[in-house]
């Protein structure tokens, strides 16, 4: 998975993608992030060629004019981006426990390590629910708005108000999240909060 910012202008993607293929690279989705101040960033799944470094295909986009590369992983094998449709029609199955399956689903959709749900408390806050690589204990107050929480260099936070419970997601390694993932998270615990009936 390779996070890509490039002019946001006709011919742009084109170009990138023809970088990869020369590489060595193969693309097998694109999602658009973010588009903002005539820059778009897109994220892209690849299929490398057996021998190919991802730094190969990172060199071929960065020589690119106005393109940098965010940030490359690996991406777990058979993954695939899941679109926000497809979390919503999850969640539409059994509303009862909507509020359950979002938090599982957050890793697939959003490419992050983990997700819980928490209730704040005096002593810090107890887990609801959370997907198996969440950690156990969080220290973390009232949460009003979607707020990426300090980390350091290789570990990066969101959390977002749900109800009186905080949805908490977090990934080792990867870029920063985006004003348009925090939009992207509150429109989904909307929804799920719509579904579920609170």
């Amino acid at each position: 998975m390779m996070r890509v910012e490039l002019p946001d202008v006709p011919g742009s993607l084109g170009r990138v993608a023809g970088a990869i293929g020369e590489a060595g690279g193969d693309i097998d989705a694109i999602e658009i992030v973010e588009k903002r101040d005539g820059y778009a960033v897109d994220d892209v799944l690849l299929e490398m060629a057996p021998g190919t470094m991802p730094d190969s295909v990172v060199s071929a986009c960065s020589v690119l004019d106005g393109v940098s590369v965010l940030w490359i992983n690996r991406y777990a094998a058979g993954g695939n981006l899941f679109l926000d449709l497809e979390v919503v029609e999850a969640l539409t199955e059994d509303p009862d426990t909507a509020r359950d399956r979002l938090i599982d689903l957050l890793p697939i959709a959003f490419r992050v390590d983990w997700a819980a749900r928490v209730r704040p408390g005096m002593n810090g806050a107890s887990v609801v629910h959370a997907t198996d690589a969440a950690p156990t204990e969080f220290e973390i107050g009232p949460i009003t708005s979607p707020t990426r929480l300090p980390g350091d260099e290789t570990y990066v936070e969101l959390a977002a108000p749900f109800g009186d419970e905080v949805v908490l997601m977090g990934r080792r390694g990867g870029p920063e999240f985006l004003d348009s993932e925090l939009a992207r998270l509150q429109h989904l615990l909307g929804l799920a909060t719509t579904i579920s009936g609170r």
